[in-house]
């Protein structure tokens, strides 16, 4: 038996903090996250927000994936790479696309409010996941899964932000920024002691 299957959640906790948050700068403004992005100096980030005020779920306003980029793609797919391993081809599927953009509103260290889409796959799945096992396929059902989640529990934890920003709006938007993944520690009671 290997002798990390005795460690406990807390100490899991805490070499998961110590690779995360112990090896990145995190961040706990905006401004220079956005300056840093305009300059392309910088385009991941690990963020803290200082407040999370609200989590916010909005109807997409197409349930289908744009046709063009679709055909597109699956054009990409069935060409075949003389070096690659061409069989995860075979198995690939497009996955539904998420009927709603998910996103949180918070406030920085400088009291700076903003509103960021949540693009991490995970909550996509945990959607897909409440809608699929709901016998009455009720996306209001789902959302409320989902929003317990992300905004009751995490808000109750040491909640980071993973942020990236995307080459269509990296030098344009005002805020390039989405979130790209997220980070709920719970809270260090006792610092360890070496």
């Amino acid at each position: 038996m290997q002798a990390t299957a005795h460690i406990g959640t807390q100490d899991q906790w805490h070499e998961r903090r110590r690779i995360v948050l112990g090896k990145a700068k995190v961040s706990h403004t905006l401004d220079e996250l956005i300056h840093g992005a305009k300059q392309n100096e910088i385009s991941l980030a690990v963020f803290k927000p200082a407040k999370v005020i609200d989590f916010i779920a909005e109807r997409e306003e197409s349930r289908e994936w744009d046709p063009k980029k679709l055909s597109a793609m699956r054009a990409h797919i069935d060409q075949l790479s003389l070096f690659d391993d061409n069989e995860w081809r075979k198995t690939f599927r497009v996955i539904p696309k998420l009927p709603y953009k998910f996103s949180y509103r918070f406030e920085d260290a400088n009291g700076q409010r903003s509103q960021l889409q949540i693009l991490d796959w995970e909550i996509g799945a945990l959607f897909w996941n409440c809608l699929w096992r709901d016998q009455r396929q009720n996306e209001q059902a789902a959302i409320e899964k989902v929003r317990a989640k992300y905004f009751d529990e995490f808000t109750t934890k040491d909640l980071h932000f993973f942020l990236g920003t995307t080459l269509q709006f990296h030098s344009v938007a005002p805020n390039p920024w989405l979130i790209i993944g997220v980070f709920p520690a719970p809270y260090q009671t006792q610092l360890p002691l070496f």
